[in-house]
């Protein structure tokens, strides 16, 4: 570990250049940090990368569920809870058992069993992969939120048909009713210790004398507590995750001090910032490990393959869309569907062109033993391992490379928010300001004549109600107004350095203020 830290320090520079250059290019740095790590891993000298699967299922998949839980909107997820739901369970099962099928009939000596192992593995679109891309593309504020919502969950169920499977093949025995059972325990006891996981963190961060480092500390603590403690029941640590995450998210507000939420939502983005990136050059970093693993498998079949498999996913994912709306457009005359209109053929195209696969589907191929319980090798292990590499690297470049034409070719139109961003904006901080001049006139009327800053601050909320003028020209104005911060910026540093004895810390929190003005207008940008 030692001898090659300069050479995990080069990753993380290598990363972060690599990151930026995807923004600048406009490319989802999914795709260019895989492309990297396979340039790298044929480098000669260069260290051998094993991936180990409880590194991801352990240390970078809580993290990554729990953050994505904690900006995914519960109101979204609730509305479309339906198509989200059926995504993450109903299509996942029938792309399994779709692999399943494919495989047992035309990759030689694939059971149906062994067929559903890969099927498990290479059914869930991976959550990072799709959260990175959708940054870079315009889509519909409806089908972002039913893309991060299912992916969110379909992890999990993807995982019990996994175990499942593996003891299947395993043993080469399936007892349907025990399944059934296990599979309900896995849900339900996932989400239940899940949530009761997430209160007592809640009740922790309420009680105990916590600060802003002690509650982002208590939040790093929390995804790995509960999914640690679910698995340790046998039930589903994603979902335990994910549920968790979600409760906390919603309630964030009533634990957490403006100064920690600020704070943790920083942390945690430079945090999953850099164990997203960490993964998906590991993805293309372990290409040699997975190659040497093939031993006699002609690697042009096995790359015929995967090519075949990727298409048996992504047509499956593409029928399902239509499924969907088949479905919902049938039972819109029985019950009230989230949108009774018809989102014509498009949408269907595109979520099925969104399927993305990532590491979480590589960690469980490499999960699989050796050898059976007798000493055997296990099945066609080397084999599921490249299939699985294949998937995730095709979908990634092709699908990843190409949704964001697609859209432009085939534009869709977001029913839902018709108006433009800064309309709302203007709207909500002019009913923000009635609500404070409502306040002031009603409770602290008495007390504005005896507080100038409080009287300043009414003038300053009945100036923008009784103003009717828009910045049309918005990108000036925020220019105009950054140089002025920065100016102030400049006077404090350089009084910081002039007197040397003024409290430094003074100091440093009036440029933490101005930062936050700063933001603040980044943010209405």
């Amino acid at each position: 570990m030692l001898e090659n830290f300069a050479f995990y320090l080069f990753l993380v520079l290598l990363i972060t250049m690599l990151i930026m250059l995807a923004k600048k290019i406009r490319v989802a740095y999914p795709v260019l940090l895989v492309v990297a790590g396979l340039l790298i891993s044929f480098i000669p000298g260069v260290p051998p990368i094993k991936i180990e699967p409880e590194l991801i299922f352990i240390i970078f998949l809580p993290p990554l569920l729990y953050e994505a839980a904690w900006s995914t909107s519960w109101k979204e997820l609730w509305r479309w809870r339906r198509i989200i739901f059926s995504f993450a369970f109903v299509v996942v099962f029938f792309t399994a058992l779709s692999v399943a099928i494919f495989a047992n009939y035309f990759i030689p000596g694939f059971s149906l069993a062994l067929g559903f192992l890969l099927g498990g593995i290479v059914s869930p679109p991976d959550a990072v992969s799709a959260g990175a891309i959708l940054k870079f593309v315009k889509v519909p504020k409806r089908l972002a939120s039913i893309l991060e919502g299912e992916s969110l969950l379909n992890d999990a169920s993807s995982l019990i048909i996994f175990r499942f499977a593996m003891i299947a093949a395993a043993t080469g025995q399936f007892v349907w009713y025990e399944a059934a059972g296990n599979f309900v325990w896995m849900c339900v006891g996932g989400v239940g210790i899940g949530i009761t996981m997430a209160y007592i963190f809640l009740k922790m961060h309420k009680i105990l004398p916590t600060d802003p480092n002690t509650d982002i500390l208590l939040t790093f603590i929390a995804p790995f507590s509960m999914y640690l403690v679910t698995e340790e029941f046998h039930a589903s640590g994603v979902l335990a995750v994910v549920s968790g995450g979600l409760f906390l998210s919603y309630r964030s507000h009533d634990f957490l001090s403006s100064a920690s939420r600020i704070r943790t939502v920083t942390v945690w983005e430079s945090f999953c910032f850099l164990l997203n990136g960490i993964v998906f050059m590991l993805i293309g970093l372990d290409l040699p490990e997975i190659v040497n693993g093939l031993g006699d498998t002609d690697i042009y079949t096995a790359i015929g393959y995967g090519l075949a498999v990727t298409a048996v996913l992504i047509i499956v994912r593409i029928l399902a869309g239509y499924a969907a709306v088949i479905t919902t457009l049938i039972m819109r005359n029985f019950i009230t569907v989230a949108d009774a209109q018809s989102p014509g053929w498009k949408t269907p195209l595109i979520i099925g062109w969104t399927g993305m696969r990532g590491v979480v589907s590589l960690a469980a191929a490499l999960s699989i033993p050796l050898t059976l319980a007798d000493g055997t090798p296990f099945p066609q292990r080397n084999l599921i391992l490249f299939i699985t590499f294949v998937t995730i690297l095709l979908t990634l470049l092709v699908q990843g490379l190409t949704l964001p034409f697609l859209l432009k070719k085939f534009p869709l139109v977001d029913r839902d928010f018709v108006r433009t961003e800064k309309e709302i904006d203007y709207e909500i901080q002019n009913k923000l300001a009635q609500v404070a001049v409502d306040k002031i006139r009603q409770d602290y009327a008495d007390k504005v004549d005896s507080f100038p800053t409080l009287k300043d601050q009414l003038q300053k909320y009945e100036n923008q109600l009784m103003s009717s003028e828009i910045i049309i020209n918005y990108a000036e104005y925020r220019k105009i107004y950054i140089d002025i911060l920065e100016t102030q910026r400049v006077w404090l540093i350089n009084k910081n350095r002039e007197e040397l004895l003024l409290d430094e810390e003074i100091i440093r929190k009036h440029l933490r203020l101005l930062d936050l003005q700063e933001e603040r207008m980044n943010m209405k940008s």
